[in-house]
């Protein structure tokens, strides 16, 4: 009698686990948590296996990047960094962006001359029945970071000049991250009144804004009133 043919039971293949990744929304400084070792190089994902290429660092940066700053109004808590990366651009290399989280304020010159910027935008990211009012903080400190790391207790504001960004487009064509958009008010610090918060009402009357165009020449015109008073 002819044996039947049993088809083989293959054992089933596992599927390799699909690694999701969230991102907060806010808080970028928080340091992501994982095993030792696993932080650095590529990560490899069921799409790896399948022949496609795997992510990094480089892609990481771009999907955040894409997500913060790819629409055309900025949220608050990152508007700053658009406003001072434009300033950037408008200054370098004759100033230095050393913004960071504990620094006293957002550029040096090489001769020692600090400068501090605040920006405000009339158009939010959420929706709003009128235009935001223009308020800045200059309130006086009772001390800033020097290197990060070291603790000067002086009361005051340590900048020697502030630049006051603002972005009064509110309507549908308003983009934070358009340098044509913004406007800047330069004023030497000794200028400014004993105050916490200072309106653009109350800067307007110590500076003319300028377009990105003449904020260098702005600058640098203010700088030199400063040094040449011994102010630095």
């Amino acid at each position: 009698m002819a044996c039947a043919h049993v088809q083989p039971v293959l054992p089933v293949k596992a599927h390799a686990p699909v690694l999701a990744i969230r991102f907060p929304t806010s808080g970028f400084g928080r340091r992501p948590t994982g095993r030792p070792g696993r932080r650095r190089g590529r990560i490899s994902t069921t799409s790896q296996q399948s022949g496609e290429p795997a992510f990094g660092i480089g892609d990481v940066i771009a999907k955040v990047s894409q997500v913060a700053f790819g629409k055309p109004l900025v949220t608050n808590v990152l508007r700053g960094h658009v406003a001072e990366a434009i300033i950037a651009l408008a200054l370098e290399p004759e100033w230095s962006w050393c913004s960071a989280d504990y620094a006293g304020w957002d550029f040096e010159r090489p001769d020692g001359l600090r400068l501090e910027v605040k920006q405000s935008a009339a158009m939010q990211s959420w929706s709003t029945v009128k235009p935001s009012k223009p308020i800045f903080d200059v309130a006086m400190r009772t001390g800033h970071w020097q290197g990060g790391t070291e603790w000067i207790a002086q009361v005051g504001r340590p900048a020697h000049i502030y630049i006051f960004a603002h972005h009064g487009i509110y309507a549908d064509h308003a983009d934070h991250r358009d340098p044509w958009q913004w406007q800047f008010y330069v004023v030497a610090t000794r200028d400014l009144p004993d105050v916490k918060q200072a309106a653009l009402s109350t800067i307007s009357r110590f500076s003319r804004p300028v377009p990105i165009t003449d904020l260098a020449d702005k600058v640098r015109a203010t700088a030199s009133q400063i040094t040449n008073e011994g102010g630095v």
